[in-house]
């Protein structure tokens, strides 16, 4: 499984939720015509759009970006600020950013903005980092505490 299956991952979550894009776009405060590109794949959600959508049905981040086969459903810990999130799990892992950037391609400008709070990862950004960790995205976040 991969991110290429959040679409229907997103979709089927929808449905089985007996929920429809405009109910799901007023409880989490987001733009239907985003959650449509979403369902669509034109788009992929940030990283608290993420967290947001995988509260509102209840699943782990992994599962609802098409990660893993069980939404493994848990009390989740509220997320600290990516910036310290990263930075903990970057000494957890013993691994420089530098060396983070070269695994996984993301331009060090675009991790230095993260760590200095201007922007938030993209779920594509989050999965690559996870992947090259090999942790879940729910852990990486500070979602969960186990690997």
């Amino acid at each position: 499984m991969g991110l290429e299956n959040f679409p229907d991952v997103f979709k089927e979550l929808v449905v089985e939720n007996l929920a429809n894009i405009t109910e799901v776009s007023q409880e989490i405060g987001c733009g239907e015509g985003t959650l449509s590109r979403y369902a669509s794949g034109l788009s992929t959600p940030t990283l608290e759009m993420t967290v947001r959508l995988a509260d509102y049905f209840g699943v782990t981040c992994d599962y609802l970006l098409g990660l893993d086969e069980d939404s493994a459903a848990e009390d989740f810990l509220p997320c600290p600020p990516f910036a310290k999130r990263l930075e903990e799990v970057l000494k957890l892992f013993n691994i420089s950013r530098y060396k983070l950037t070269k695994i996984t391609g993301i331009a060090e400008s675009v991790m230095r903005y993260w760590v200095q709070g201007k922007t938030q990862p993209s779920a594509e950004s989050i999965v690559k980092i996870a992947q090259a960790l090999g942790c879940t995205v729910d852990f990486l976040i500070g979602r969960c505490i186990d690997l």
